[in-house]
């Protein structure tokens, strides 16, 4: 799927590895089961079941179920996976708001949702919440007492994203305060692999129903992850490219571009990479693009300071080389 958070980013970029996802092959799997959890609140699904397992017929107990029609689904996060939920949300007939980063009123009009002005705004104003931003640094916890006061009485939440995102004492205040429904796949502390106990503060208490971290464990979704996964292996093995690299730098310490347009000989760059390293500058990020016919290229590199006049002036009087120019970036 989309998430990364497992994965060891910064000794993987500091040897050079390359880490790459699957976005959106899981959308799917994870949003049923969140509508799966948002159902299962709304008509105490779970209990019902144990009742009738343990020989108890409830008609009247469970015969007050709220209903979903016209009611608010709120949305935090509104990657693929906040799309397919919003959409099935559609369906039931409900109003859709929701938040995210990158949403702008445009998109959000034509996705058919209300936007937000932040995860508090949607709290305070869904019957149902569903999160399914990325565990980070900045989500770490945003379910918290400020969240969960925002929440209305009586509102459900559900979680199929990670666990970290939730603040679990805080969570197991307001279900006893507020009467909260949950909906949980995931939790801050989830047995190893291997270890089939479990224990949470959370799931005695009623109306929290949980699964086992399955939102993405259907045979669809696993066809689909394992498919793109070859996919971006062959395109690696077949080019050196890396298909939805995640741990590739947004920004770098280049402060200046060297353009080179020059012939497509054999030692071109070599020399002008010579003249950079005396210099004692490093080359930040580079590509050398090849015009048609392939008796001519243009080489951009980005510099982490720029070359002297001097280096300049050598670098044009390369015989195979057409033009050079030196551009100073705005790092503002």
């Amino acid at each position: 799927g989309a998430g990364y958070d497992t994965i060891d980013l910064e000794t993987a970029s500091a040897h050079g590895i390359s880490v790459a996802n699957c976005p959106g092959m899981n959308a799917i799997a994870v949003a049923e089961l969140a509508w799966s959890l948002i159902l299962a609140c709304d008509r105490r699904v779970p209990d019902q079941v144990a009742d009738l397992r343990d020989g108890v017929w409830n008609k009247k107990g469970y015969g007050k179920a709220r209903g979903l029609h016209g009611r608010t689904l709120g949305i935090i996060g509104l990657g693929r996976i906040g799309q397919a939920v919003a959409e099935r949300g559609r369906a039931f007939g409900m109003k859709v708001i929701g938040w995210s980063r990158s949403l702008t009123d445009e998109a959000a009009e034509s996705m058919g949702i209300v936007r937000c002005e932040g995860p508090l705004d949607v709290a305070a104003n869904a019957d149902v919440v569903s999160l399914h931003v990325a565990a980070n640094a900045h989500t770490a916890g945003m379910v918290d007492e400020t969240f969960l006061a925002a929440m209305r009485d009586g509102a459900t939440l559900i979680n199929t994203t990670r666990g970290s995102l939730v603040d679990e004492a805080a969570l197991a205040a307001a279900i006893d305060s507020k009467g909260l429904r949950v909906g949980l796949d995931v939790f801050a502390s989830e047995p190893a692999s291997g270890d089939k106990t479990f224990g949470n503060e959370l799931i005695d208490r009623p109306c929290v129903y949980g699964t086992h971290h399955v939102g993405a464990s259907t045979d669809q979704a696993q066809a689909a992850i394992a498919g793109e996964a070859v996919r971006i292996i062959e395109r690696y093995l077949d080019t050196g490219d890396v298909l939805n690299c995640v741990n590739l730098a947004s920004n770098t310490a280049a402060s200046a571009t060297l353009t080179v347009r020059h012939r497509n000989r054999p030692g071109v760059l070599a020399s002008i990479f010579e003249l950079v390293g005396e210099a004692g500058i490093n080359v930040e990020e580079m590509e050398n693009i090849i015009f048609d016919g392939s008796q001519a290229a243009c080489a951009r590199i980005k510099l982490a300071g720029p070359i002297d006049d001097e280096r300049m002036s050598n670098i044009r009087s390369n015989e195979h080389v057409i033009s050079a120019s030196l551009t100073t970036l705005n790092t503002g």
